[in-house]
């Protein structure tokens, strides 16, 4: 079953966060708190929507969006993370979770969904294909991390 998550999820969501960094080779790059996700997505202005699933009463999955702009197609959603714990992966949770995410891009009216996917998790890219998702290869990430935008800063002035 899939839900809008309540701020009580938020110490789940963390640990499925940090399931995923330690799958993705990077242990250590989880820096956001619980204190920030609890804020960020339930304030007065929150700045993510975030869905879990649950399997026997427990949150085995989420995923957590928020919205943007895109100067070619206007108002866009983001898929920051879909996360699956590894125990469950196969049950159809992903499936759920990508299901409500469309629905609540299509209800909000969003031109486009977009995500990143890793080029070496095939399993995730051959989900998201089967999904009809267009996995563009021939684009690349581009990021400035806080230590790259004070760097970048420290150029300019």
């Amino acid at each position: 079953m899939v839900r809008d998550a309540k701020i009580t999820d938020m110490p789940r969501v963390l640990q499925l966060i940090t399931e995923l960094a330690v799958f993705e080779k990077e242990p250590d790059a989880v820096e956001v708190t619980l204190a920030q996700l609890q804020e960020d997505g339930f304030s007065t202005q929150p700045k993510f929507k975030c869905f879990v699933a649950e399997d026997h009463g427990e949150v085995q999955g989420m995923a957590l969006v928020y919205k943007r702009y895109s100067t070619w197609k206007g108002e866009v959603l983001h898929l920051e993370d879909l996360i699956v714990n590894k125990a469950v992966r196969g049950s159809g949770l992903g499936t759920e979770l990508l299901n409500e995410v469309v629905k609540y891009g299509k209800s909000e009216g969003v031109k486009r969904i977009s995500w990143e996917v890793l080029d070496w998790n095939e399993p995730a890219i051959e989900f998201y294909e089967r999904k009809g998702a267009n996995v563009m290869r021939d684009w690349d990430v581009v990021q400035l991390d806080e230590a790259g935008i004070d760097d970048y800063l420290k150029k300019i002035n």
